[in-house]
Parts: C-alpha cells; structure tokens; sequence
C-alpha cells in the first residue's frame, strides 16, 4: 500500500507487518523497506512500536507512523465491548490526530489515511485506509505489498513459536517482494 513521500531519503514506504494473535498475546513485526521508485534503503527506525496499552505496525507512510507513535493520545476504554471502544473511541482519536498532524486525505467527502495493524488486548486488528476496524477469524492477518506472501506463509507455519511464526512470515514476504527487506522486528504484548 502505497502512500505519500515522507520518511526515509523521502521514500515511499511498502512494506510489510504481520501481526499474530498466540495465547493470549500478539506479537506483531515488521520490515525495514523505504522504497521510492527503483530504489530501497533500510530505514533504522522500526515500523512497530508500543503506545499505551496497544503495539501498533503501520504501512503507507513513515509520517503516518510517527504521529501515531508519538502525537496519538489514547482515550479511556470505558465501552462494554474492545470493538465498540476501537470504532467509538480509538479511532476517532487516530483521526483527530493524523488530520492535527496533516496526514489525513479528503476526497468527495470521504477521509482517508493509511493501514496499519494494532494489538490489544489480545486480538490484533486491522485498520483500513478508510478507518475501518477489522479482527480476522484466522488469528493473524498482514497489510503492505507483501501481505499476500506474508498470509500464505503464516497459514502453513506451525504458530507454536509465535515470534519465529511471524519472522519467517516476513521472511516469505522479503523473498517475493521487492518492497520487503529485513531487518524485521518483533514485538509481542
């Protein structure tokens, strides 16, 4: 998923980020890819990270990813279920802070931003150019160029070792894609 040019040497970030959901926890990980055009560098500051009581992986733009790492303030979980919470709460504050920071696109009275994936309290979700929130029923999901490659790899690997399940994922994904490179990182909450 292809965003604006911020970031790395001014690259366009593709990418990839899987995030798994394993007993109780997800472990969520990332490339290292800033591509723009032809060319690929490795970007030294990883694509996921921790805010609050989430882990967070973005794609589409380095700058979406740094709002959200350091200007999202997390509202209070005061709903009756996390799905009503995401929608309600969650994503309203994203909006407020990437349309605060710039980031937010609006065209025909739709806003749009980038996709990146979340963990909390559990469940890994995924959130949509379109701030949609979905939870997959398979326990893992990815978003960027490689998540094709990513998905096929993770429903075939034996989960039993959850942050080695999502390293070879990406793995997968940096041989077959060309918008995918390591290092990757891992991180699990």
């Amino acid at each position: 998923m292809v965003g604006d040019r911020h970031g790395c040497s001014g690259g366009i970030i593709l990418t990839c980020i899987v995030a798994l959901e394993h007993d109780g926890k997800v472990y969520l990980g990332g490339d290292s890819a800033a591509v723009s055009d032809w060319n690929i560098e490795v970007c030294a500051q990883p694509k996921v990270f921790r805010v609050g009581d989430f882990i967070m992986g973005y794609t589409s733009s380095f700058r979406m990813g740094q709002l959200l790492q350091y200007e999202l303030v997390i509202p209070e979980n005061t709903e009756d279920s996390d799905i009503r919470y995401l929608v309600t709460r969650f994503i309203p504050a994203v909006r407020d802070c990437l349309k605060n920071g710039g980031y937010t696109k609006i065209d025909n009275n739709r806003e749009e931003a980038g996709s990146f994936l979340i963990g909390y309290r559990g469940k890994a979700y995924k959130i949509s150019s379109d701030f949609q929130v979905t939870r997959m029923s398979a326990g893992f999901t990815a978003v960027g160029c490689g998540q094709d490659f990513a998905i096929g790899a993770m429903e075939i690997l034996d989960k039993t070792n959850p942050e080695e399940a999502v390293t070879l994922s990406l793995k997968a994904a940096g041989k077959f894609s060309n918008g995918v490179c390591p290092p990757y990182t891992v991180i699990s909450l």
